[in-house]
């Protein structure tokens, strides 16, 4: 099997099923907006350090429960290919409701607004939570157009929570500064 099909080259794109939409379709897009957020926890996971393994652990169950999520909005509600998917379900939020709280508890105290940065897979992981929120919004975008399942969006916005624990945690743990929003004095023109 070849990796190009070819099938895409007038700018459409198959849903799972089988039906074609254009490639800047908004369900497309939304899908394509959680890869690009899969892809970033996966360049998150590999600055990781070694002595990190739940982290690193809970993070590849978030890059597989994204492959689902990704199948879920590629699938039409009542489509052909409906009951072969994988649903998002209140179990998987649940679950990421879970990681947070436990990730949160054991972090810092949040004391101000956290800038994106410190440790390099910290920084990673703000840089996916930005990708997530992106994500989120594009599946808003394609809710208000088309039914799409209600757990995605949930799911979505528990996501960019965890990550945003998980990068103040790992900056606690690897002994690094969180850098700390500093707001910049009035302009004397204001």
């Amino acid at each position: 099997m070849k990796l190009y099909t070819r099938s895409g080259d007038a700018g459409e794109t198959g849903l799972y099923g089988g039906e074609r939409l254009g490639k800047d379709h908004p369900r497309v897009r939304a899908y394509g907006e959680v890869d690009e957020a899969n892809s970033q926890i996966g360049f998150a996971r590999s600055l990781l350090p070694e002595t990190h393994e739940d982290l690193d652990a809970h993070l590849a169950a978030i890059q597989n429960a994204l492959f689902d999520l990704g199948a879920d909005l590629a699938t039409r509600f009542g489509g052909p290919s409906e009951a072969k998917v994988r649903r998002m379900g209140e179990d998987d939020t649940a679950l990421l409701e879970a990681w947070t709280d436990r990730y949160s508890e054991a972090g810092p105290p949040f004391t101000g607004f956290v800038l994106p940065g410190g440790h390099p897979a910290a920084a990673a992981l703000q840089l996916a939570r930005a990708v997530v929120r992106r994500a989120e919004r594009a599946v808003v975008a394609l809710a208000r157009a088309e039914d799409v399942n209600p757990e995605a969006l949930r799911y979505l916005n528990r996501l960019s929570d965890l990550l945003f624990a998980m990068a103040r945690w790992l900056n606690a743990r690897e002994g690094v500064s969180e850098p700390l929003w500093q707001p910049r004095p009035s302009s004397p023109n204001s």
